[in-house]
């Protein structure tokens, strides 16, 4: 994929997020949502790709826009693998809480791996930690190889996990050992990329989440040179009928980042809606919306920090109303 692309990507997640920063604490997540999704919608049909998406909103009959399978771009070379969350942390932008960003990784065709909308088991860390860390090992013993990887002691090593009632055994795992904990309420594509980053202030993801969540974090990972590892969580028959409509025929099977992403040529760009461990939330001012995104590219190693300042009345999506910005 061709360098420039990355540009346009930010351009995409920036437009998003700042459709969704106007709903934050207003307590309406599908709204957030919904601008969201069309502005990072109408973005798209400026970029020069062919583009599918291979996580999305939902299903065709689920999502209105941005749905699996859907096509991108202006439909010209090159063609690639869309892997997009509009509003990661709908809850979050609701109650005005820290942790939403808009993200979306890219690839070429047929490298990403078609996740389901369904649970996963994940665990993520950095490139200090690559090849140490096993999701069927004990917890202990992961935490064990990430204090020794990153030389610290068990006690100040710190774990990022979902706070959910299916994740209690591994919390109560977690503090015998000693270790530190942050729980989120929503969103663990931000922390799971911020292991990566030695001042982030967490070193380990680990549990349950979202698996179209999961593919992203891996894509962002392997630009980061990073780990990440996983296994889908089919609830019932219908997931895993779903599963093998997407070619995974296995849904025990462990996957590695490599089987996840199966290629070293990925686009990763993540906008910040609010503070997040990674990012910085849009900022107003004066008619001026202020952004942060991360844009990194795997190909090069490139990773840069773009902090955009927008005049609102000169975006047409925006000032022609084309996003719903008032709750009626």
């Amino acid at each position: 994929m061709e360098r420039e692309l990355a540009l346009e990507f930010a351009r995409v997640t920036e437009a998003a997020a700042l459709a969704a920063a106007r709903w934050v604490g207003r307590g309406n997540k599908d709204a957030a949502d919904d601008a969201a999704v069309t502005a990072m919608r109408v973005m798209f049909d400026t970029v020069a790709i062919d583009g599918v998406v291979v996580i999305g909103e939902g299903e065709l009959d689920e999502a209105p826009m941005l749905y699996i399978g859907e096509k991108v771009g202006l439909g010209v070379s090159p063609q690639v693998d869309i892997a997009v969350d509009p509003l990661e942390g709908t809850n979050i932008v609701a109650k005005g809480l820290n942790g939403a960003i808009a993200v979306l990784a890219s690839a070429p065709r047929g490298t990403l791996l078609h996740a389901p909308d369904m649970y996963m088991d994940k665990i993520a860390v950095g490139p200090q930690c690559k090849g140490r860390v096993f999701l069927d090992a004990p917890v202990k013993e992961n935490l064990r190889q990430v204090a020794k990887a990153l030389d610290k002691a068990l006690g100040e090593v710190t774990v990022v996990i979902l706070d959910r009632e299916r994740h209690q055994g591994i919390i109560e795992e977690v503090r015998r050992t000693g270790a530190r904990i942050k729980l989120i309420s929503d969103g663990d594509v931000s922390p799971g990329v911020a292991t990566a980053y030695p001042d982030s202030g967490v070193d380990i993801l680990m549990g349950i989440g979202g698996a179209p969540e999961g593919v992203i974090t891996a894509a962002a990972m392997k630009c980061l040179e990073g780990d990440f590892q996983a296994r889908l969580m089919p609830d019932n028959e219908e997931e895993i009928r779903r599963c093998h409509e997407m070619g995974i025929l296995d849904t025990k099977q462990l996957f590695s980042i490599d089987e996840l992403v199966k290629t070293d040529d990925v686009i990763f760009v993540a906008t910040g809606i609010t503070d997040s461990f990674l990012l910085k939330g849009v900022r107003y001012m004066e008619g001026r919306a202020i952004t942060q995104t991360i844009v990194m590219r795997s190909k090069s190693g490139t990773i840069r920090f773009v902090e955009a300042n927008h005049h609102l009345g000169k975006k047409p999506l925006f000032r022609d109303n084309r996003i719903q910005l008032q709750i009626d």
